[in-house]
């Protein structure tokens, strides 16, 4: 399975009220679950810094992941940028 990274910025609008925001990542994480069953989260951070949130996910198919990242983008309310991420020892293994 291949994994992505995916960096997520939040807009102003995801945080008017702490609760508010729970719901809708509760919400945005739903749908994904249901819309996207090839994608299979691994870990999610909340980070300090330029981007507020960083998912780590496997998935066999591209499009699914691509969907995932536009529905965080949509119902989220957020802007978000993914890279497909290699493990270390399989990329040093290929030079």
């Amino acid at each position: 399975m291949a994994s992505y990274i995916i960096l997520s910025r939040f807009s102003p609008e995801s945080f008017r009220d702490p609760k508010e925001f729970k719901q809708l990542a509760a919400t945005v994480s739903a749908k994904i679950k249901s819309e996207c069953p090839g994608v299979t989260w691994k870990q999610s951070f909340a980070t300090l810094g330029r981007f507020d949130a960083v998912d780590i996910v496997e998935s066999d198919d591209l499009k699914q992941v691509e969907k995932a990242a536009m529905m965080i983008r949509a119902y989220g309310h957020s802007t978000t940028e993914t890279l497909v991420a290699t493990p270390w020892k399989e990329f040093v293994a290929m030079l």
